[in-house]
């Protein structure tokens, strides 16, 4: 089967923010995704806000899925947080920040016809681009909380099973999967064990996802043999051959550590402006490179936590722009 290289850039958790001037991400993938947090309050102005950057960024193709910051998106959580804020009686007011029931999907109905950008909801989805790539996605907006105070959460208690097809192509959620890029700042992991074993069956060519911001960067992952990764109680530490395994970038080899001599510290930041000036931290996993991703076997997986959102010290993380061969479309 013929395979098409494929451009396509990932950010996550913009959170109703555009970029400052200088930093914007280049234009002209031909997949844009978003790994959801689109707003920071769930509120219509910024969703337009973010759709306006993703218009600009002028893809082809523009794949988005909600966070849990996005709340309006989910009724039965939006209706939960109105009468929690006492203003079930008060619908005109609610509505000026935050529309009526249905009011911000629409705009993404909208977005779909004027621009390809589809929300979506979570389950198997199938395109084909317009560079005669064929993709196949599982998205998943939802995530994991004590509380299941916002938009697409549940608790413990609740079962969320995963179930990604075989040949998928793209996993694209807003949580991360447990032991991979999910490192909170507390230093504690932030991540799914049931997305994890989802993705180690499946074997993706890509995972990208965003929701706990201090965990960007990207990972390029080896897998062990099908009995490991198969296996009801696999998790990172079995699955995953960690030997074989390539850490493309997180934040602690962009930025200046704690035990980093000047020399040290002076590399870092010419890399990240290196990167800077590009908008982004590209990286290519195409046939003939040393990092190629090959769809047939199955043995790599490109894990990305994307999101933007950033700290004191950068408050602008950079979006990945990564170059896949994607399988061609099957003609009749």
């Amino acid at each position: 089967m013929a395979h098409i290289k494929t451009k396509i850039l990932v950010l996550s958790d913009t959170h109703g923010e555009r970029y400052p001037p200088g930093r914007q991400p280049p234009k002209g993938a031909d997949v844009v995704i978003h790994c959801g947090d689109l707003t920071e309050e769930s509120k219509m102005v910024e969703f337009q806000t973010t759709l306006g950057l993703l218009k600009d960024l002028g893809a082809s193709l523009t794949l988005v899925i909600a966070g849990n910051h996005d709340f309006t998106l989910d009724l039965p959580a939006f209706h939960r947080k109105v009468s929690e804020a006492g203003l079930t009686a008060e619908p005109d007011l609610v509505a000026r920040e935050y529309g009526r029931d249905g009011e911000a999907r629409q705009l993404f109905e909208d977005a779909r016809a004027s621009h390809n950008i589809h929300l979506l909801d979570e389950g198997t989805h199938h395109f084909t681009l317009a560079n005669g790539a064929s993709l196949t996605v599982y998205a998943n907006p939802y995530t994991y909380s004590l509380d299941a105070a916002w938009g697409f959460q549940y608790r413990p208690e609740d079962a969320h099973g995963i179930a990604i097809a075989a040949g998928t192509d793209i996993v694209l959620t807003h949580s991360p999967p447990q032991g991979v890029l999910d490192r909170m700042t507390s230093q504690k992991r932030g991540g799914l064990q049931e997305l994890f074993r989802a993705v180690a069956r499946a074997r993706p060519l890509l995972h990208c996802f965003g929701h706990v911001h201090a965990g960007w960067g990207a990972k390029l992952v080896a897998w062990r043999e099908a009995e490991a990764t198969n296996a009801s109680t696999a998790s990172h530490f079995t699955a995953i051959d960690h030997g074989r395994s390539t850490v493309l970038d997180t934040l602690q080899s962009v930025r200046r550590g704690k035990l980093d001599d000047d020399a040290t510290a002076a590399t870092k930041a010419q890399r990240l402006a290196a990167f800077a000036e590009q908008g982004c931290r590209p990286t290519s996993h195409v046939a003939g490179g040393d990092l190629a991703l090959d769809a047939a076997s199955r043995t790599h997986t490109l894990f990305v936590n994307a999101s933007i959102k950033g700290d004191e010290e950068e408050p602008f993380y950079l979006p990945w722009l990564i170059d896949l061969d994607l399988p061609g479309i099957i003609l009749p």
